[in-house]
């Protein structure tokens, strides 16, 4: 078994230890199967709206190719976190190696952080599809979809780097139990000695202000969105408006409602089992939801969906 021995820096580390969901074996069988079952519904669910979008040529838009990269975004985010926690499960361990846990950081943030700029992308696809039509084709062409998506992704590739690179140069000395079931920085930053952990606290408040300011943009979107689909005379067009606003903003609500009682829940009701609760909430569960939601209310998306 794995030493919890306290180490004087983070370079004597070898491995941490993730946060077991239980410790007798029916329960962590039962962990193992629970976890496949969503792992297997997300890979689903994405895989089959990554095909449809690909396949159907009705679905060659700006919109459906932003969903096909969120889509993509889903399967890495929670193809980083649960397969790890499934093996631990299975062969009854708690080790993640420290090349592991640094990749596990970047890529989560990387992606988690790729998928929240993405979505405040989609909003504004949204808001000039509904409040600027006659530009859209100007403004919405594929050079300029491409050169959002790669605006997205490498911003979150930097600020993922960032993040990494400052948590995992912050000398640890307060043994290395993470207590949570995948590598996260707010668990790694509770390792840290004294005040060290400053650094990165202030890079998270930078990033935080980003994403303060994306959510900002969303909401802003909507506010113009909505006024102008009720403005709408026919209820069809109405109704056409919303079939594409409402599950973006469901998915958007999903996505930020969870980050937020993650971050910032009162310390009053923080325990383990709550963070633990909280983080598959927001780590888990958006990834496995999204493709249903998209495909509620979405009749181009159903009709090819059922084609697949």
């Amino acid at each position: 078994m794995p030493r919890d021995s306290k180490k004087s820096n983070s370079s004597s580390l070898n491995e941490f230890l993730l946060l077991a969901f239980a410790d007798k074996r029916e329960l962590q069988l039962l962990h193992f199967s629970l976890f496949l079952g969503i792992y297997l519904a997300a890979l689903l669910g994405n895989g089959l709206l990554i095909t449809a979008v690909t396949c159907d040529h009705r679905l060659h838009t700006p919109m459906y190719f932003f969903l096909l990269i969120l889509s993509v975004l889903d399967l890495g985010s929670i193809s980083v976190t649960v397969p790890k926690s499934m093996a631990n499960s299975l062969w009854d361990t708690r080790a993640i190696s420290y090349s592991g846990c640094a990749a596990q950081v970047f890529f989560f943030f990387f992606l988690f952080a790729s998928e929240y700029y993405l979505l405040t992308v989609m909003a504004y696809d949204r808001y000039i599809a509904i409040c600027k039509p006659l530009h859209y084709e100007t403004l919405m062409g594929s050079r300029a979809c491409v050169k959002m998506a790669a605006a997205a992704w490498g911003s979150s590739f930097v600020n993922a780097l960032l993040h990494t690179a400052n948590t995992f140069s912050i000398p640890l000395c307060q043994g290395n139990i993470v207590e949570q079931f995948f590598c996260e920085i707010p668990q790694i930053l509770k390792l840290s000695c004294s005040d060290s952990y400053l650094r990165e606290v202030g890079v998270i408040a930078f990033s935080a202000s980003v994403i303060f300011g994306c959510f900002i943009f969303i909401v802003l979107s909507y506010m113009q969105i909505f006024t102008a689909v009720l403005r709408i005379p026919s209820e069809q067009g109405r109704n056409k408006a919303f079939s594409t606003c409402i599950p973006h903003l469901a998915v958007v609500s999903l996505f930020v409602s969870t980050i937020i009682f993650a971050y910032l829940k009162p310390p009053s009701i923080s325990s383990p089992a709550m963070d633990l609760v909280v983080t598959v909430l927001y780590a888990v569960v958006p990834p496995t939801l999204n493709p249903l939601i998209y495909s509620m209310r979405n009749k181009e998306l159903k009709d090819a969906l059922t084609k697949v």
